[in-house]
């Protein structure tokens, strides 16, 4: 059995994130000025579906794969909102989803709905050899809960910045890589 290194990176700063401002699907990144990673001729390249995580990946790498399965949280009717106008508006609402990983009072998914799909991406991933995948706060946090089969309440005391990485290996079971 052939070995897998899977780093999953977080995309690069958005401006909903610089504004407090839950995301959109359409929104993009932060102009960048250098390149984060020196050039990996062996890595291949996976990247989420939305803008964010593609012009992650285009900027780290020329060709990259989008994977559905890397797809952000749905947000539903939150899309765009800021944590402000949450607080003000829909402040039961906002508790009940920060506390309740099984909740989704925005219409989308829930963060248990996230776990089970990334949880099911990861368990069929079939690559070998060296992969990076561009992908967001809320999916790296469900790898992390997933492999290390946490209470799924502990999402909420793990931060994700933006060009965060967390490494993976693969020989016959998943495990976190600390470098």
């Amino acid at each position: 059995m052939k070995a897998v290194r899977l780093t999953l990176i977080c995309h690069a700063l958005t401006p909903a994130q610089r504004a407090g401002r839950l995301h959109r699907p359409q929104d993009g990144i932060l102009a960048q000025d250098d390149q984060p990673l020196a050039s990996m001729p062996d890595v291949r390249v996976l990247t989420a579906p939305e803008p964010r995580a593609r012009e992650t990946a285009a900027w780290l790498s020329a060709q990259a794969t989008v994977e559905p399965g890397l797809a952000d949280c749905d947000l539903g009717r939150w899309h765009g909102m800021t944590l402000k106008q949450l607080q003000t508006e829909q402040p039961e609402a906002l508790a009940q989803w920060l506390e309740d990983p099984h909740s989704a009072p925005h219409g989308g998914e829930s963060f248990a709905d996230v776990c089970q799909r990334v949880g099911g991406w990861l368990m069929a991933f079939e690559g070998q050899g060296e992969w990076l995948a561009v992908t967001h706060p809320m999916v790296i946090r469900a790898v992390m809960v997933h492999l290390l089969e946490c209470p799924l309440k502990a999402y909420q005391r793990i931060d994700v910045l933006p060009l965060s990485r967390l490494e993976l290996s693969y020989t016959g079971q998943w495990r976190l890589r600390l470098a």
